[in-house]
């Protein structure tokens, strides 16, 4: 495995328990991501280096953004819910359920989710005890607005769900399990007009390193996965070959996202464990230019 020498920079040392869902925010021009446990989104913008955040009553896994219900979408515990970031930063921000979830067991809670080129929001479920590799995650897709909003199971089986991400055109969406215990990429046909995935199939039996968690696509229509505990991210071509892996400054990379004003800079979030020394940079967000650029993520449509 060629792996490249990483231009990382460092975005902002905040030191996040788990950085997850990046999204860039094109009209804002503004890059947006979670810290799962502490329940808190983050907002940075590179003209004038400026940072914000809002806390919610709960974990906050994921996010997308919704500008017909005037911010953001986040899955969180119990439900998708929508999010007030109206204010400057607030102690205990406003979150309001959009639509419930009736987990497998107790003990769930939402995880890695993102929009397909469409406008319908897709998001895992998985056990916070991952200790047992419990298979009752499941995958999700939120659609409608107002009282016609649905939240349908779509998928079962998984221990941790993770990776989303849908080709440049739609028509291929992405998903891996991140568990130990499976650790595999899968691909699937994926019909634009009706949002079901078919014709599964193992697109990576197993990274080279690391364990597969988020993932982003680019224009070229490579997938980009971060291989968690091995600092690296690996890019596939769309037959499914390792391209090239880049290396980070932090053991736990935990998802990627496109954005800038080319849609040519690679942010990635990381996770800090508890043992991490003092001056360690984990849970920090970095950005590196791999050359390509991205595609713009979609919003909310409903």
């Amino acid at each position: 495995m060629a792996v490249s020498s990483s231009s990382a920079e460092l975005v902002l040392d905040l030191r996040c328990q788990t950085g997850e869902s990046p999204v860039w925010h094109g009209s804002e021009q503004a890059l947006y991501w979670v810290d799962i446990p502490a329940g808190r989104l983050h907002r940075w913008r590179p003209d004038g280096q400026t940072h914000q955040s809002w806390q919610f009553g709960q974990q906050l896994a994921c996010i997308a953004s919704w500008p017909a219900g005037g911010g953001w979408l986040g899955a969180m515990e119990d439900g998708v819910y929508c999010l007030d970031v109206s204010g400057q930063g607030q102690a205990q921000a406003r979150a309001r359920k959009i639509v419930g979830v009736d987990h497998a067991r107790p003990g769930m809670r939402f995880n890695d989710g993102r929009c397909d080129r469409q406008g319908r929001f897709w998001v895992g479920s998985m056990v916070m005890d991952s200790s047992g590799a419990a298979p009752a995650g499941a995958v999700y897709r939120l659609q409608g607005r107002g009282n016609d909003v649905r939240l349908d199971r779509v998928l079962d089986g998984f221990l941790t769900p993770n990776g989303l991400a849908f080709s440049p055109d739609g028509r291929t969406m992405y998903l891996s399990d991140s568990h130990p215990a499976r650790q595999r990429v899968w691909a699937f046909d994926y019909d634009v007009d009706t949002g079901v995935p078919s014709r599964r199939r193992v697109f990576i039996e197993s990274l080279p390193a690391g364990r597969p968690d988020g993932a982003a696509v680019d224009a070229d229509g490579c997938y980009w996965i971060t291989g968690n505990d091995a600092g690296l991210l690996h890019r596939y071509t769309p037959d499914g070959r390792l391209d090239r892996s880049v290396r980070v400054p932090v053991a736990k990379p935990s998802m990627c996202a496109f954005g800038g004003p080319g849609l040519d800079t690679l942010f990635v979030t990381t996770i800090r464990l508890p043992s991490a020394a003092d001056d360690a940079l984990d849970g920090s967000v970095f950005a590196l230019r791999p050359g390509v650029r991205g595609v713009e993520e979609p919003a909310y449509s409903g």
